[in-house]
This record gives structure tokens, C-alpha cells and sequence, in this order.
């Protein structure tokens, strides 16, 4: 048993201490004045979401770039509230904003997908930008990815998104969760082996997502527009996947308001993962769960008197050191205040909420925004 504690912690310390040697990898851009080029087809797909449009409206109507080299494609996926006329309302009230809604046309199981393929056949610019319409996106948000296109030869560039949050433990235990992904996703591409990324901020060529037969092959899976998506960028294009490291850049999104929501995000998230292809996707995925698992299974024994306190207090120390090691560069990127004592809470609780949605992804499907989906 202590042979196999070792090699998991092993395993486990070698996964975080190259992650955190990727982020360090991937330097900070620093865009420098330039005449813009690039333009951009914006797609932001919504469905019920009166209570988030307004400031998401507001943001893109700040951008900082001109409006002749952008257009903002929002789909509207069978809204039932406020949600299309506060656009139109928006759109009466913005005529020089390039802005424009577009029904969805379901034809698959993943509406998502479905919204973002209509769209793009209807682009009129080779460079696709989506986000989601619970964000805020920063001003120079496509100042600074013409900037790095013009640098980069790009086909997909992923960038950051981080959460805005108020001072309960729910909004907390989700930021910690949610930075971790970013510094794991960040950490990939420094390491060349690209796993994550996230739609909320995602630009990729037009013409390249066509090369690559855009979503096809994944239309049964409901999730994953962001993932499978790079899998096939990074596939094709392996030297063309990049990912964006630059405050100016940095999407801003809501965590989810109750637990209860939280977890069926998280086991949406969670479906997909069997149906990805990456080796090293797969790799990461059965390490964390396995140390989680550790780290459950050694509290529930010490609890019944089979493992001692110095055994249960290595496992706890070990993993609590080499978290820190990464989550404290994400918030440091993020610009984000770390608090320890939240930190150490958090990671107590992490495992049991990340078996427990695991267990939930087993199940034949999902509920998600008053849908249901099967995996």
C-alpha cells in the first residue's frame, strides 16, 4: 500500500510541478500599437439570459476597435423570456454597433454547437470570436487579438476567462475550482500539449474550423464546442494553436448562483470527458481523480483507525504544497487576492464534490438550463 501511496504522489506532484513549468512557458503578451487589420465575426449564443444581456451589451458596445472590422452575430436559441426584445431594444438604441440576431437551427443534440455552426455559415469575417451572454468582455479585447494575430501565426487562439465574484463561500470554493482549470489550461499549452481551453473566449480562423469539418463528429455529445474543437486545431495545426496570455484580454463570466446549479454544470462538463481522444487529455484526468481518491480514502481510513495521523498528514501536506504551486500563479495572473485560509478549506472540500460529480456523469444524462440531455 505504501509503494502505491508513493508512486500516486509521485505521479500526481510530476503532473502540477509541469503544469506550473508550462504557465511560466506561455510569457505574457504585451501588445504593441498597431494599425488593426483583423476583423472578426463575434458569435454569442443565448438562451434565457434577460438577467446577464444588459452588461454584456454594454461591454461590446465600448469595444475599442473599429466597427467596419466586426460584427456581433448573437444566436438566440428558443428563448422564452425578455431576452430578444432587450436586444432589439439594445440594437434601436446602438445603430452604429454591428449587431445582429439570428435564430438557431437545431440539428443536433447539442444546441450549443448548432447555434455557433449557423452562425458561421453566415460570417461575413475569416476570424471567429465566441463568448457566452453571462460575460463581460474588456475593451481592447480585439485591439489585443489583432495584435497577436499579426505576431502569430494563428488558426486557434485560446485566451483567459476568470469569474467576478462576491464574498460567499459557494462563489470561493468556485473561483479556486475554476483558476485551477485556467492554470491547468494555460499549463498545456506551455507544455505543447494543449487539453483545455474554454469558448467563453475562443478565436479561431473560419476558414480552418471548415478545414477541420467544424463540430463534425461530435454533434451526440452535447458539450464540448470549446475541446473537441481544439482537439482537432491542434491536430491539423500543431504549430498554430496558441494561447493568449494577456490581462487585456481577460473575460469576465458569473459563477453559478446555487449548488444545485454548480453541480449540473460541472457534470456537463464532466460527459464529455469520455469522448475525448487525447492520450494526454486522458492521462491528467486519471491522475487528478486518483489523487482525489487518495485523498478520500485516507481521511475516511485514519477516521477508522487504519492509516496513523503522520501518513494522513504527509497525503494532506503533499498535495496541499503542490496546489499552491500553480493556483497561487493563476491568481497572480488574474490579479485575483489569495486567501490561505480559503485556499485550505477549499481543498478539503474539493475532492468530495469533484468524486461526487464524477459518480452523477455515469448516469445516462443531464439537466441543463430546463433541458434535458443525454451523454
Amino acid at each position: 500500500m505504501i509503494l502505491t501511496v508513493i508512486i500516486i504522489l509521485f505521479c500526481y506532484g510530476a503532473l502540477i510541478i509541469a503544469l506550473s513549468i508550462g504557465f511560466d512557458n506561455v510569457s505574457p503578451f504585451v501588445k504593441e500599437v498597431t494599425n488593426p487589420i483583423s476583423k472578426f465575426s463575434i458569435i454569442i449564443p443565448f438562451r434565457n439570459e434577460e438577467a446577464n444581456l444588459t452588461e454584456l451589451l454594454n461591454s461590446l458596445v465600448l469595444l475599442n476597435y473599429p466597427k467596419e472590422h466586426f460584427e456581433i452575430e448573437m444566436v438566440n436559441d428558443a428563448s422564452d423570456d425578455n431576452s430578444v426584445p432587450l436586444i432589439e431594444h439594445f440594437i434601436a438604441a446602438h445603430s452604429s454597433l454591428p449587431l445582429s440576431i439570428l435564430e438557431n437551427n437545431r440539428a443536433s443534440v447539442s444546441p450549443k454547437k448548432d447555434a455557433i455552426d449557423a452562425a458561421i455559415k453566415q460570417a461575413k469575417f475569416d476570424w471567429i470570436l465566441t463568448t457566452d451572454a453571462d460575460c463581460v468582455v474588456p475593451k481592447n479585447w480585439l485591439m489585443t487579438y489583432d495584435a497577436f494575430i499579426q505576431t502569430h501565426e494563428s488558426k486557434l487562439i485560446a485566451a483567459p476567462v476568470t469569474y467576478t465574484i462576491e464574498n460567499t463561500f459557494l462563489e470561493h470554493f468556485q473561483l479556486f475550482d475554476f483558476l485551477s482549470l485556467q492554470a491547468s489550461t494555460i499549463g498545456g499549452f506551455g507544455l505543447k500539449k494543449p487539453f483545455l481551453c474554454n469558448g467563453a473566449n475562443l478565436c479561431y480562423q473560419k476558414s480552418a474550423f471548415i478545414e477541420v469539418n467544424g463540430f463534425s463528429g461530435n454533434e451526440e455529445i452535447a458539450s464540448g464546442d470549446d475541446v473537441f474543437l481544439l482537439e482537432k486545431m491542434k491536430e491539423k495545426f500543431p504549430n498554430n494553436v496558441y494561447f493568449l496570455k494577456s490581462n487585456e484580454v481577460v473575460v469576465l463570466t458569473q459563477p453559478q448562483p446555487s449548488i444545485k446549479s454548480l453541480i449540473s454544470q460541472r457534470v456537463r462538463w464532466a460527459a464529455k470527458t469520455t469522448s475525448v481522444k487525447s492520450g494526454f487529455t486522458k492521462l491528467v484526468g486519471l491522475i487528478v481523480l486518483v489523487m482525489n481518491f487518495l485523498w478520500i480514502s485516507s481521511i475516511i481510513l485514519f477516521l477508522a483507525g487504519y492509516m496513523n495521523w503522520q501518513n494522513l498528514c504527509t497525503i494532506i501536506t503533499f498535495k496541499l504544497v503542490v496546489d499552491f504551486v500553480l493556483l497561487i500563479k493563476a491568481f497572480h495572473f488574474f490579479k485575483q487576492s489569495f486567501d490561505f485560509l480559503k485556499f485550505i478549506l477549499n481543498s478539503f472540500c474539493y475532492p468530495f464534490f469533484s468524486m461526487f460529480v464524477i459518480i452523477l456523469s455515469f448516469k445516462k444524462g443531464y439537466q441543463w438550463k430546463n433541458r434535458a440531455f443525454k451523454k
